[in-house]
């Protein structure tokens, strides 16, 4: 099968936003062994769309078209295809009643437009939309098929990986069954992981190897395709415990939907452990990655920001001549905070995040410095970090640093 992707719209042509999504379904596709020849880009015009389309039908089997399925006026993907297969367009019931619960849950008064979003070619096979409102679909003719899928990132994501593979897998491969696991690392670049594992990649055919980079960790997703989901769990096992014994010292977990914060909640409820933190350049930021974890007030009961030198000797009880002395980022200081921060709660595990976010220097150290501290009553610990990037992508490092210290110390 071959296939050929088209990512409708203006906002794309105008550079407003980035084609992110085009390269997520041709990895995806490639995982099923379809490939990818060709690539368009189009904006919201149906005459434009259709020619597209009659191009893209002429040299693939799989026609993928991304966007255009919303509520809005240029939003005519669904509509510019169904006239294209020469079909009506036709509710999908599930689509339209779950439209219909938002409206009942948001208060907001559904308009007509809003309603095509459950509709689908006549004859198509839904993709169900579960974080969103527009239905996809899978419209076939013949031997041929068109493929049509939301384009914000949200919703696209999930659809591509729990309802299109599934459905193409079948389209592909008769009744085969196709089933990933995705392997979570953190603290190694996508080249350095990369190249440990070059002659899995290389090697790849059933299961598939598959890196990506996002959010400043980094992921390996393992996909087999077999007759039952038995026998694809055991194509999985062997590579990912080869991955797992390559790159043991940065893997904290497994799953699409898993996260340093939720590992660091599920080591903590392991172990019955109170977690507190003490942030300068962060300014809570990890902190309030733990509170977006569901269950997490029952193993943490709060912590500290504490940007200056003079809150730190305030609010964690330490000697601001000694941190005056040291600097603010430094070990001794890192080592300070968390112990405070440990001391001031009562609680199990403490940690820290001092440093120098940017966009310059601070105190001679370069921007990108930073320092995470782990206090137990075991002791306590630090470590220095240098990130590069924005201020923002420096604070964003730290963070996932910090949580991923815990997570270690929680193994120990």
């Amino acid at each position: 099968m071959k296939a050929e992707i088209i990512a409708v719209g203006t906002e794309i042509l105008l550079g407003q936003i980035t084609n992110t999504n085009a390269s997520v379904v041709a990895r995806a596709l490639a995982t099923l062994g379809i490939d990818s020849l060709h690539q368009q880009v189009v904006g919201d015009n149906p005459e434009r769309l259709t020619a597209a389309i009659d191009l893209a039908a002429h040299r693939a089997d799989l026609v993928v078209l991304i966007g255009g399925l919303g509520p809005t006026k240029d939003d005519l993907t669904k509509q510019t295809l169904a006239a294209y297969l020469h079909v009506p367009l036709v509710v999908n019931f599930p689509a339209h009643e779950n439209l219909r619960r938002y409206a009942k849950q948001s208060g907001h008064a559904m308009t007509p437009n809003n309603w095509v979003q459950a509709q689908l070619p006549f004859g198509a096979q839904p993709l169900t939309n579960h974080v969103g409102l527009a239905v996809g679909a899978i419209a076939s003719r013949g031997a041929q098929h068109f493929v049509l899928l939301p384009g914000p990132p949200r919703e696209f994501e999930p659809m591509v990986r729990d309802e299109l593979l599934p459905a193409l897998a079948k389209l592909a491969g008769g009744h085969a069954v196709l089933r990933s696991r995705v392997l979570r690392f953190f603290g190694i670049g996508e080249s350095a992981l990369v190249t440990q594992i070059a002659d899995l990649i290389d090697g790849q055919t059933n299961p598939t190897v598959a890196p990506y980079i996002k959010d400043f960790e980094v992921t390996v997703r393992v996909t087999a395709k077999a007759a039952s989901d038995a026998e694809a769990d055991a194509l999985i096992a062997p590579i990912a415990q080869e991955l797992l014994s390559r790159l043991a010292p940065y893997y904290y977990g497994d799953g699409d939907d898993n996260s340093l914060a939720q590992t660091v909640v599920r080591g903590l409820a392991n172990r019955q452990w109170q977690l507190t933190a003490a942030e300068s350049l962060t300014a809570g930021a990890l902190q309030g990655a733990l509170g977006d974890v569901a269950g997490v007030s029952e193993w943490f009961k709060g912590g500290f920001v504490t940007y200056s030198n003079a809150t730190k000797a305030s609010m964690l009880g330490l000697d601001q001549a000694a941190i005056d002395a040291q600097g603010a980022v430094s070990d001794y200081t890192a080592k300070a905070m968390a112990q405070g921060a440990l001391r001031q709660v009562g609680a199990d595990i403490a940690v820290s995040l001092t440093g120098v976010a940017g966009p310059g220097p601070n105190e001679g150290q370069p921007a990108g410095t930073v320092w995470i501290g782990v206090a137990t009553a075991q002791g306590v610990t630090a470590q220095e970090y240098h990130f590069a990037g924005t201020r923002n992508s420096v604070r964003g490092r730290a963070v996932k640093a910090g949580l991923f210290a815990v997570i270690q110390a929680l193994q120990k």
